[in-house]
Formats: C-alpha cells, structure tokens, sequence
C-alpha cells in the first residue's frame, strides 16, 4: 500500500463516521466521477457530480478538522494513488484470493497434429511456441471457488473434459459449474481424444500414441489446477477492454482480397474486435495474472511445427511485459472469423504482438475494479439434429467416394450392429459466471460464431465476456443465418466432427434461449 494511499485512508477515517466500498474512478467521454469514495464522506456528498477538478477541492473547509495543506495533501495523494492503482478498496471485507500456475502440455513425442484434414504425417522440427494448461483460481470473500483452466489445444470432446473436471471436482470439493475449460483452438497443436475423430485416418501405433498423449493432458491440467488451488494470496481483480482488428470475417471476404479490402475498409462483418482483459494483483498492486480473450481463429500456421499460432506468441509478449504475470487466453466466439492474411510464421507473431499491445494498452489505462464476488453457473441443453440417419443412408455414406463421408458413416453403422441407438440430439454446455457487480463471463460449448457473441452483448451489455471452445468442442454452433446459408459452419463439418447430421433450424433460439435461462 503506498504511503499516499495511507494519507488518503488518514482523511476519510478523520472525516466519516462510516467507512464503505470505494468504488474506482470511472471515466466517459473524458468525463470522472469520483464513486461513492467522497460522498461517503459529509463534507464532499452531493458535491461531484461534475467532473473532479482541482477548483472542486476547495471551498468546504469550515468542517474540516485538520489543516487545510494536510487535508489538500492527503486528498491530492489520494486520487493519484487511486489511478495508479486502479483498483477497489474494500474495508471490512475479505479480498480475493487468487491462484496462478501452468504445466506444458507440449507431446514428447511426435504424434498427429491437429486442425487441418489434409496433413499426412505426425508433428517434426522445433516447436515454436510451448504449449500450456494453465490455470486461474479465483476465491471470493464468502469462499466460493471458480476454476478457469485453458488448453493449448485445438479442442477437446466431452471424454477429455469430464475426466478432466471429475478429478478436479474429487480432489477438490468442487461442482462441475465452478469449472471454466476453453482450449485456445491452435491448429499447430496435438490431436486429442477422440476429438474430430472422422478427420483422422492412424495406424493402431498414431493411435496408441494419441492416446497416450491424452492421459498425459488430463495428468497435466489437473496438476495445474491443483497447484493453483495450494497457492493462492490475496489479490484484486479488475477488468477492461480493448481492441484488435486483425480478424476479419470468412465467410463474406475472399481471403486473397482481405488486404485490398482492408486498404479501402470495405472488409465485411459481421465481427468481434473486443480484447476483454482481466487484470489481477496482488496486495502489492503488482500485476500477477492477466486473462485475456479474443474471437478469432487460430489458423495463421498449418505447417508440423508445434505452436500456439498467435495466441501463443501474445500470451509470450504479455509476460514479457510483465515479467511476475502469467497470462492466459481464452478463445472468443471467432468460428467463422480467421487471421487474415495468414500461413507465415511472421504474420503469427505480427497478430501475437498486436493483441498484446491490445492487452498492455488495456493494462494500462483506467479498469473497472471487481469486488470479491463470484456466482457460477452451468447448464447442458439438447440441441436436435435435423434428421438421424437410418442404416439405409448409412449404407450409402459409406460408398461414397468422400472418405470423411464413409469415415462417419462406419462410426454410425457400428453403433447400429452393436445395438446402439443414434442420438437424435446432444447436450450442450453452457456456464454462466458473474464476477463482482457488473462482469459476465460466458462459456459456450463448440466452435460458436460470432454472431451469438454479438447477440448477447446486446442482451446483457457491451462489457460481457463471451467464450466459445469452452467445456466441450464438438461441432461448429452456426447463427441462423449461417445455417440457411449452409457451407461449412453451416453443415459440412458436422462430418468431420463425426455427428450424425446437421442441427436443427432452431439451433440459434435453442442456444440463445438456454443462455437466457442460465443468466436468469
């Protein structure tokens, strides 16, 4: 705590006879308010409304008790020390506690990568970026615990997740809605599980090796989150956004076009350019964790070496900036959004480096402080497929002369000879989680696009945190606009995810619907 800070706290003690929660500086179109600090105090309330100027520390010192340069000192002090900290004081309540840690993730082996159907080999050559779990514990002032646990990975079906979050939940005394999972969606990371799985076409030894691959991720996220869990300190959370622009929309601007466009801003959306930082301190004010999101694919690099493409590099950048930090990413709603133009390590870390100028340009401004409360939500709804196929159908996929056709159709007939029955709908996760008193952080299950990050910022504010890639990846999520339109987020990669058909028309209602709910 700086000594300014203790003037400050020497002025309000002298001059109140209650002491509450201070509220941080707020700043619109370059107007402040200081929050309830100074009305909680006689002498300044309903004196604020304006904006704070140094012709407004004066004039009230008839009912001040100590000498007027003291008084000008400690409250000059004080407001400094408010923007340098940028931060909410809480008296008589317990603060945050926060737990950081990471394990890699990164295969010891060669084994197939991830993303791209057409690689024909496993992973070779120098990684170029690690790959990481890492997690963030946050524990309230009433002890409620939120876990958020990211992946350097493409994705992860629900076999991973849930073995993931059952030994955390057993280890730790947790429910599964106070668990927050989200992969990066790298496509220069490792396949995982069955994740894809009608992509892939292994040897019984490719396979041994994923599968292999796959204990080791579960081992290592859980060894993260119990780490974080034996670790936390004390801390304060604040949250802020800013912006990056290098996403552009896939599906309504030809890639070999983007730079012309770009140049003559004629890109097309829609889009999400929004970098939503959560900043965290410690009882030092020194920046010890910041999570950070953006919806964009992460599709820069389709070669063999391991990478974390662009999230990875500004994670790396972040925490060179501030060496005591260790950064996190969390994958936005970007399923039909792409880094554009693309394919060149250097353009990789040309993205990497502005999103976390992004991030250091948030950092460094004014941020809204959280106070130490957490509310954690989740909830799984059916989302239909629009048919389920018979054996007949089945019979004639796997004649087909596309092998991701016969590939899903074999998985399909085998569940039929086995006795099985084909689902006709899955269950969709999604959580809801609140931090303090006005940030929302959403988790969406799938490669979501970006119009439902859109729509629910609409419905619950600009300042929402809407993730996608989160608790289980299983298929592209599409609006309904995309889905009449069809193509690939619309339909064809449903064959890919090995699901036995596309959604049903109402996948837009049914999942906005099921987020409604949550956030009630």
């Amino acid at each position: 705590m700086s000594l300014a800070f203790l003037f400050f706290l020497f002025e309000l003690l002298s001059n109140c006879r209650q002491v509450a929660t201070c509220s941080s500086f707020e700043f619109s179109k370059g107007h402040g308010r200081v929050g309830c600090i100074l009305n909680r105090v006689p002498w300044w309330r309903g004196k604020i409304s304006s904006p704070l100027s140094l012709s407004s520390l004066s004039g009230h010192s008839d009912r001040m008790n100590c000498p007027s340069h003291f008084r000008f000192l400690a409250l000059v002090c004080g407001v400094v020390a408010f923007f340098q900290t940028m931060t909410v004081c809480v008296f008589g309540s317990e603060p945050w506690q926060v737990g950081l840690a990471r394990e890699s993730i990164l295969p010891t082996e060669p084994i197939w990568m991830s993303g791209y159907a057409s690689r024909d080999r496993p992973a070779e050559g120098t990684p170029r970026t690690e790959l990481w779990a890492k997690a963030t514990v946050l524990k309230d002032a009433a002890n409620r615990i939120g876990v958020i646990l990211s992946l350097d990975i493409l994705g992860f079906g629900s076999d991973v997740s849930t073995a993931i979050c059952s030994a955390i939940m057993e280890k730790a005394s947790l429910e599964r809605s106070q668990i927050f999972i989200n992969a990066s969606h790298t496509h220069t990371g490792p396949v995982v599980g069955n994740n894809l799985g009608s992509m892939y076409f292994f040897s019984e030894v490719e396979a041994e090796k994923i599968e292999r691959y796959t204990e080791f991720l579960i081992e290592q996220s859980v060894s993260a989150v119990t780490r974080a869990l034996q670790g936390l300190q004390d801390a304060t959370l604040s949250y802020g956004i800013g912006q990056a622009r290098f996403g552009v929309n896939r599906r309504n601007n030809p890639e070999m076009l983007v730079p012309k466009l770009r140049f003559e801003g004629e890109l097309k959306g829609p889009f999400d350019y929004s970098v939503p930082v959560l900043r965290i301190a410690d009882s030092d004010q020194r920046t010890v964790g910041i999570l950070f999101g953006y919806a964009c694919h992460a599709t820069t690099l389709s070669d063999y070496q391991w990478s974390g493409d662009y999230p990875g590099y500004a994670q790396q950048f972040v925490e060179a900036r501030y060496p005591r930090a260790m950064a996190q990413f969390i994958a936005g709603c970007g399923a039909d959004i792409n880094p554009l133009p693309r394919r060149k390590a250097a353009l990789a870390v040309g993205y990497g480096g502005e999103l976390a100028r992004s991030v250091s340009d948030v950092l460094r401004g004014v941020m809204e402080s959280l106070e130490p409360q957490l509310e954690t939500r989740y909830s799984v709804t059916n989302l239909r497929f629009e048919n389920v196929p018979g054996r007949d159908r089945l019979l004639r996929d796997a004649a087909s002369e596309d092998r991701y056709v016969v590939s899903r159709a074999r998985k399909w007939l085998k569940v039929i000879d086995a006795g099985g029955v084909i689902p006709s709908s899955y269950e969709y996760p999604i959580s809801w989680w609140r931090l303090g008193n006005s940030m929302n952080f959403v988790g969406m299950g799938g490669e979501v696009v970006v119009e439902y990050a859109l729509a629910i910022k609409q419905l619950y504010g600009a300042a929402t945190w809407v993730a996608g890639y989160s608790h289980d990846v299983m298929a592209y999520i599409p609006s309904k606009r995309i889905w009449l339109e069809g193509g690939y987020e619309g339909a064809t990669s449903m064959i890919y995810y090995g699901q036995p058909d596309r959604w049903s028309e109402t996948v837009e209602d049914d999942v906005l619907s099921a987020v409604q709910s949550l956030a009630r």
